[in-house]
């Protein structure tokens, strides 16, 4: 077994089957249920995940979840909304397994399609990795929700966000501590159903908040 990869989930029950069926078997699935209504973890369940019950809502509560409940020396996180290729998982996992690097982000790339990643929000995710390499001096072109590490020291980070800065302050924590972080592209589609982040108002503006107080 390569690692355990950690997979959020809030009302995901129409996506769970194919994201779970796409993982390489060398992953071993922990999907964290954030309070779905929808039997999504008992679908995930069903079909051999370990399910893990997060009732605190909140994107970086559902991840601490996972990582803590996690057991391989190596964790993945990864959306569990269909967004994302779980074959692109060992190609990103590659450069931490040959000890070139500490954190490895997917970087995303949807090519041309605008459904899966429309302008503003590639625009404003380009301003942020910027604003993000003026703070560290990393270069990153993106802060995709697929990334690898080694979980002691993941967890030795501290962590302390628990809802949409937690990407975030992953990466800033990591440069501060000295980490070596970098990118891999990955594909990148549209997803299954609404966000609960970029479909909704509340979702952006909580985003938006939770950034500005992980860079601060």
């Amino acid at each position: 077994m390569m690692g355990d990869v950690i997979l959020p989930v809030l009302d995901e029950a129409e996506a769970i089957p194919a994201v779970l069926a796409g993982l390489p078997p060398a992953w071993r699935p922990i999907v964290v249920d954030n309070g779905s209504t929808d039997g999504s973890g008992e679908i995930a369940r069903r079909l051999g995940a370990e399910v893990v019950s997060e009732p605190q809502r909140g994107f970086g509560a559902a991840c601490f979840a996972g990582l803590f409940a996690a057991r391989a020396d190596l964790v993945a996180f990864m959306d569990c909304d269909g967004s994302l290729e779980g074959a692109d998982l060992d190609r990103v996992a590659a450069p931490v397994v040959a000890g070139e690097l500490d954190l490895v982000l997917g970087a995303r790339r949807a090519d041309g399609q605008d459904r899966a990643w429309p302008w503003h929000l590639r625009l404003a995710n380009r301003r942020l990795a910027r604003t993000v390499a003026r703070r560290t001096g990393l270069t990153l072109s993106d802060l995709g929700p697929m990334r690898v590490a080694r979980r002691e020291p993941l967890l030795a980070l501290g962590l302390r966000d628990r809802r949409f800065g937690w990407p975030l302050e992953m990466v800033l924590r990591a440069a501060d501590a000295g980490w070596r972080v970098g990118e891999v592209p990955v594909a990148y589609r549209a997803r299954v159903g609404r966000s609960k982040v970029t479909g909704t108002v509340g979702g952006m503006a909580r985003t938006v908040h939770d950034m500005r107080a992980a860079l601060r």
